[in-house]
């Protein structure tokens, strides 16, 4: 099969690899329909985090399951499904306590890149979430709704969720990347009345308020919290942090009122934090790996098929398979908002 396959800082390709098979009893074949670049991906394309070279890419992906493990019941051949990137067990206290992008089982590593033809996927029995009919039975902008449904909407929402956004908050949005344009419909979907989202590029800008944003604070550091204290008195009831750098983490905790919670989904880019500004103002910092399967199984798959949400406006320019480099570079070099990858 084909398969997107890292060579080096700045360099994937698509390769001839085997195709998965099935290696454990809880195990399934997936055959891709669509997937994805996600942000995270350009930490080892731009060498800032380690990989190993000829290693598969990819964990973002919806798919036909081929074939299944003989512990796995929930799903059969031809189901249509959504890949996440979590691989819950369902079992454990984690995924009960509807954290399974912490499960605990042991045996949830291994899957097979998803930027390819066939995926071989872990606790399929739990993790993979079922979609209604087939592929064929849904509209080009539906698929790319529910391709976020393995991550980055999955991903904003626990921003919002883990911030306690409720109905009438006031909620700021750190970050205009996919998973901050989805922490703004996730925002909106939790009932905020006021959603400022931070951004400094129009086309982002232009789509976070189609999404629900009703304010747009272009300034960084102190102007822009100044900005955000101008429009909210003594601050934001929640925020959203959906950048994981050092200045976003220290802005996001300056912009809350008191008793404020932050939910933080950036993936941290430096371990040291000043926790001081939380203490004087009791400002609360949760967050962390989504609980993408138990998301959308509670509401997001729901609100995808009811036309509530519409989270896949993100993907500004898709790609073949064969062509998964430009769909890197048109990420890394800010050209698209989201690549999607189209089989």
């Amino acid at each position: 099969m084909k398969a997107a396959i890292f060579v080096k800082p700045g360099q994937v390709e698509m390769q001839e690899v085997d195709k998965p098979t099935i290696q454990g009893p809880k195990d399934a074949v997936i055959k891709t329909v669509r997937a994805s670049v996600c942000g995270s991906d350009l930490w080892f394309y731009r060498g800032i985090s380690k990989r190993d070279g000829g290693s598969q890419v990819g964990h973002e992906a919806i798919g036909i399951v081929e074939e299944v493990g003989s512990e796995v019941s929930n799903v059969q051949p031809g189901d249509f499904v959504i890949a996440p990137f979590t691989h819950g067990c369902g079992h454990c206290q984690a995924c009960l306590a509807g954290f399974d992008g912490d499960c605990l089982d042991p045996d949830k590593g291994g899957s097979t890149g998803y930027q390819a033809e066939y995926i071989g996927f872990k606790n399929a029995d739990w993790a993979l979430v079922k979609i209604p009919g087939h592929p064929a039975d849904y509209s080009d902008d539906q698929l790319k709704s529910l391709m976020t449904l393995s991550d980055v909407m999955a991903t904003g929402y626990h921003a919002a969720a883990t911030a306690e956004v409720k109905e009438g908050d006031t909620v700021v949005v750190m970050g205009d990347g996919a998973v901050g344009l989805s922490g703004v419909i996730a925002a909106k979907l939790r009932g905020a009345k006021r959603i400022i989202l931070m951004s400094r590029h129009e086309d982002r800008q232009e789509l976070g308020k189609a999404f629900g944003a009703t304010d747009i604070v272009a300034e960084r550091d102190q102007a822009g919290i100044d900005q955000v204290m101008a429009l909210t008195g003594a601050g934001a009831d929640a925020i959203l942090e959906c950048v994981g750098s050092e200045q976003a983490v220290a802005t996001a905790v300056q912009l809350g009122r008191p008793g404020a919670v932050v939910g933080r989904v950036g993936i941290p880019q430096d371990p040291m934090m000043n926790t001081n500004n939380l203490f004087w103002k009791n400002i609360g910092l949760r967050g962390g790996i989504a609980a993408v399967t138990t998301y959308d199984r509670e509401l997001l798959l729901q609100a995808v098929l009811d036309g509530k949400i519409n989270p896949g406006q993100v993907f500004t320019k898709q790609f073949a398979l064969k062509d998964i480099q430009q769909a890197y570079e048109a990420m890394d070099q800010r050209e698209a908002i989201k690549s999607l990858i189209v089989f």
